[in-house]
């Protein structure tokens, strides 16, 4: 990225994000952007001079809550009409969205899309010149831009993505229309970057991608995503990898075998499996079966006996039955998640299952959601009152958001962990002997006074 020798002093930004950790790490990327132009970041949007809006698209809530910032912006814009008002993500790369904004929301200054996402300094410079408004869209993701900076969240943990896009156009997905098709970053680039990370001081990396899987595959790579694995794990400094976001149908037994030999790759996988039901599953064209993904979990579990498990699961799919619904739950009582994102399914514009006539009653929806939750939520207490008494290594990140006196961190299975503790332990793996577990975190005491 060209750097603007322009620097600006005395601005400010705020920036709002909705969705993955794939928009989370494009807000650090442009903070990064900002802070190097002289701005610096304030938690009240009211009071900056650029107030930005990273969108999601996956689900429709994300839609409302966006809509609904944005409407809490023209209060602003017209009380200091030189705030500028920036939306960009997912969201942007869709036309309706487009043409709702332009019809409903003239306040907003500059839209940008996933793909351009580079050229942020040079539209907001464009829009500071010309106080003119700005609608940059891009359909193509181009080739991946290197160097970007980015201001990270923690000074001891930081998400890399390995790639971008998605090949697999699940029928209720929108994400290959927005971010486009799968481009792989250089396995080199990629280790240059963790190495001058772990020179800063990073202890924890989270590698991106929406199918970390198929690293490589279509850009023709040797070496895939387990070999990058191993490049990694070599990485002195680096104490932890973990990655997001894992595909079934390209889970290797490569990459099984890597968690049982790799000490820096955390015993953890989110392994979103959608539905439990076959039919739904060819009807998702997910590209696996039921059976497929138990062999998963059976060979996971194999290789490490006490790795955690995540997942996403859907209801009321169309054409989702009762029937297909309890085989959903069966796979559930099997598998004993570690934890879940469950989600309502919502119709998104421009996906093949918008055009599917089966549609699941909101009623029919929502009472299997409830019962669905229910078991989850039962099964994760259960998993993590068996920590008690047990001693865990957790990475403290600093305070608790809800407890001034409690640090909170993570184990290497990723489970959240409070305890008490000063506030110079973030960015240290401490010793914590867990002495409760409920059912969406564990509570615990440090155990030594030394830590590593």
């Amino acid at each position: 990225m060209k750097k603007d020798t322009n620097i600006i002093y005395n601005k400010s930004y705020n920036i709002t994000t909705f969705g993955c950790q794939m928009n989370e790490h494009d807000s650090e990327t442009l903070a990064g952007m900002l802070e190097e132009l002289g701005y610096v970041e304030k938690p009240n949007r009211k009071e900056v001079d650029i107030a930005i809006i990273n969108t999601c698209s996956v689900r429709e809530n994300a839609d409302k809550r966006f809509f609904g910032t944005l409407g809490q912006l023209k209060k602003i814009k017209e009380e200091r009409p030189e705030t500028v008002v920036a939306v960009c993500g997912c969201m942007m790369q869709q036309q309706h969205i487009i043409d709702t904004l332009k019809a409903k929301y003239p306040w907003v200054d500059l839209v940008f899309g996933t793909h351009n996402i580079h050229q942020f300094p040079e539209l907001l410079a464009n829009i500071l010149n010309e106080r003119s408004k700005i609608v940059d869209i891009r359909d193509d993701g181009g080739d991946i831009i290197e160097g970007l900076p980015a201001k990270r969240m923690y000074p001891f943990k930081a998400y890399v993505n390995i790639m971008y896009g998605c090949n697999n156009y699940c029928t209720y997905c929108i994400v290959p229309y927005t971010r486009g098709r799968e481009r792989s970053r250089q396995p080199e680039n990629i280790v240059n970057e963790v190495k001058t990370l772990a020179d800063s001081g990073v202890k924890e990396i989270t590698l991106l991608g929406q199918n970390v899987n198929s690293y490589g595959s279509s850009s023709g790579f040797s070496r895939d995503f387990a070999d990058l694995i191993y490049m990694l794990n070599d990485t002195d400094g680096i104490e932890r990898i973990r990655f997001m976001t894992s595909h079934p149908k390209d889970l290797s037994d490569k990459l099984i075998q890597a968690f049982k030999e790799c000490n820096k790759l955390c015993n953890c996988i989110h392994l979103p499996v959608q539905s439990g039901s076959t039919k739904i599953l060819s009807r998702m064209n997910r590209k696996y079966s039921k059976e497929d993904y138990l062999l998963l979990i059976r060979k996971l579990r194999s290789a490490v006996p006490e790795i955690a498990i995540t997942t996403d699961i859907i209801t009321g799919f169309p054409g989702e039955t009762e029937e297909d619904f309890d085989e959903t739950m069966d796979l559930v009582e099997q598998v004993r998640f570690d934890s879940a994102f469950t989600f309502l399914y919502s119709i998104r514009k421009g996906t093949p299952a918008e055009k599917y006539t089966e549609q699941v009653p909101e009623a029919v929806k929502h009472e299997r959601f409830n019962r669905l939750v229910d078991r989850l939520n039962e099964i994760s207490l259960e998993i993590n009152r068996s920590y008690e008494g047990r001693t865990v290594f957790v990475l403290a990140e600093g305070q608790s958001k809800t407890n001034p006196r409690t640090i909170t961190g993570r184990t290497k299975t990723g489970k959240l962990v409070n305890f008490k503790g000063p506030l110079k332990l973030a960015g240290q793996i401490v010793p914590v002997r867990i002495t409760e577990g409920r059912t969406f975190s564990l509570f615990g005491e440090v155990i030594e006074e030394k830590y590593r």
